[in-house]
């Protein structure tokens, strides 16, 4: 996990944001368990308490359960329950500005996958030399 914090969103918020992120990369699996409110308080030195506040945001979601004694788990069904999420808020919030930039641009479906294609492509490309070419002798 990143140890910057940002000041636009509570750090718990920012714990629970890192932890779902890690779930969906697959970083963290369904059955595996999280680390320790103390160890991450005392890894990231922030109170234990709003560790506890994401962990607790997690398990308020159905991402993760607490076993007694043992700790917290990721719950089986928790990345496809986080795709379907974050599938649907990408649709509703940020689709529609991107699609409102598209069409505002004129691009067409080609533009875009052609667009992609040559940008990748074009990354494996040899780059230019920087060195000036020299000139060329008058006869």
């Amino acid at each position: 996990m990143d140890r910057e914090w940002n000041d636009s969103q509570p750090i718990y918020r920012q714990l629970r944001d890192r932890v779902v992120a890690m779930i969906l990369d697959g970083v963290l699996k369904e059955g595996d368990p999280l680390p320790s409110v103390r160890t991450v308080a005392a890894e990231y030195r922030v109170n234990p308490l709003t560790v506890l506040k994401g962990y607790q945001q997690l398990v308020d979601e159905g991402l993760v359960e607490t076993r007694r004694g043992l700790g917290m788990f990721i719950n089986a069904g928790a990345r496809s329950l986080l795709l379907q999420g974050e599938r649907q808020k990408f649709l509703g919030e940020e689709w529609p500005r991107v699609r409102a930039t598209i069409e505002r641009l004129g691009l067409k479906a080609e533009d875009l996958l052609n667009g992609a294609n040559s940008r990748s492509s074009g990354d494996a490309a040899p780059s230019k030399s920087t060195e000036p070419n020299p000139p060329k002798e008058k006869r």
